[in-house]
């Protein structure tokens, strides 16, 4: 009888790890060209600013096939519909590897981006049904251990290995993670059946459900917030006499690699006061830019703090919307909360591009200061469906 209960309390670290390599490919298939942009210019004959519209389609993809793909496939095992995203990486980053057209290379991006969007919309409805409900926190943020990563080593390394094997050959090396991404999800995860025919759920009624707006709201300001000051780090830390970018950014990365491992322990009991917790630190990083501009120490506590916030987010998040909602709406809800994560990415690019011509960098920190306030106020507010608090 004990070893059954051991049993029952052991993470599935091989089927969870699969996740986190799926959500691992995902993000660096993205971020990719933002390294290689001189040696994608040059390869397919286009301008620098043309070869960072890759990334640009990757994530128009995103937002646009995540809540529609999420809701015709729900009635799919949850493993076949993993496995074709996956498919769909190798099939498109082996184009992009491959073609010579920078038009073709686009539509490759395009659908690429739109599995990556239905990843992020069932990686943590995954975890989540992979073990108990005690554990079910801690399995999400094992799931979500490969964004971190991927921002932290995915992209230095990708970087550094171009400049020996070339972009082309550095896509056919993503190709090959997917296949054998692949075998490991048939080997070591376990499959789940999708929602019955009868199922009335719709992306609607997941919408209106109590709690899911005051999260998705939170998602947006505090992401928004988030991506003002991370797309444009670097005018932001130059202003301030910071020149090593990539030390700056390998702190940052350490801070949310550890950040996640620490939520992973705690986000089943305290998810509520780890929300707000966050918010608060996040706050009080925006101050310190704000303040801190000739005082280096000020900077780096800044930066470590950031990064700790940054790297339990997609946990805290993630679970919060899947705690809102009925087992079966899940999948739906997870996906608008991918989707308005995406949104904000691209809020944050186009406010802080607007801010940083008509007000300078030093108006990053607070506008990101008054959105965390916002967040704030509506995460504290919504404590009965939203942010609930465990008794």
């Amino acid at each position: 009888m004990n070893t059954n209960k051991n049993a029952a309390k052991r993470l599935p670290l091989a089927g969870l790890l699969a996740l986190a390599m799926t959500g691992f490919l995902a993000l660096l298939s993205e971020i990719l060209p933002a390294g290689l942009l001189p040696q994608l210019s040059q390869g397919l004959g286009v301008s620098q600013s043309m070869a960072g519209q890759l990334t640009t389609v990757y994530a128009i993809g995103s937002v646009v096939g995540a809540v529609p793909i999420i809701t015709a496939t729900r009635t799919w095992g949850r493993r076949s519909l993993l496995l074709l995203t996956v498919c769909t990486f190798l099939v498109f980053n082996t184009i992009t590897a491959i073609s010579s057209v920078f038009i073709l290379t686009l539509v490759a991006r395009l659908f690429a981006g739109v599995a990556a969007g239905v990843v992020w919309g069932m990686l943590t409805g995954y975890a989540r049904r992979m073990v108990s409900e005690d554990l079910r926190g801690r399995a999400v943020s094992i799931a979500m251990m490969g964004i971190p990563i991927a921002l932290t080593f995915g992209l230095p390394l990708g970087t550094f290995l171009s400049s020996f094997i070339g972009w082309r050959s550095l896509f056919g090396v993503v190709s090959l993670v997917a296949a054998v991404l692949i075998g490991w999800i048939l080997w070591k995860l376990p499959d789940f059946p999708g929602q019955s025919d009868k199922s009335s759920v719709s992306v609607w009624s997941v919408f209106r459900t109590p709690g899911v707006r005051s999260i998705l709201f939170v998602v947006l300001a505090w992401m928004t917030a988030h991506n003002i000051l991370y797309t444009y780090i670097s005018p932001l830390l130059a202003s301030v006499g910071f020149n090593q970018i990539e030390f700056i950014l390998l702190i940052y990365g350490i801070a949310s690699i550890v950040s996640t491992f620490l939520i992973g322990r705690l986000i089943d009991r305290y998810l509520r006061p780890l929300v707000l917790g966050s918010l608060i630190a996040f706050i009080l990083v925006t101050l310190l830019f704000g303040f801190s501009s000739n005082l280096p120490v000020g900077i780096y506590v800044a930066i470590i703090l950031w990064g700790f916030v940054f790297g339990g987010a997609a946990s805290l998040l993630q679970t919060a919307v899947a705690e809102a909602v009925d087992e079966q709406a899940v999948d739906i809800a997870l996906s608008l909360s991918s989707t308005t994560w995406n949104f904000a990415i691209a809020c944050g690019g186009a406010v802080g591009g607007i801010l940083l011509n008509k007000a300078g960098v030093s108006s990053f920190s607070w506008v990101g200061f008054v959105l965390l306030i916002l967040a704030m106020f509506v995460a504290w507010k919504a404590k009965k469906y939203g942010f609930k608090s465990k008794r």
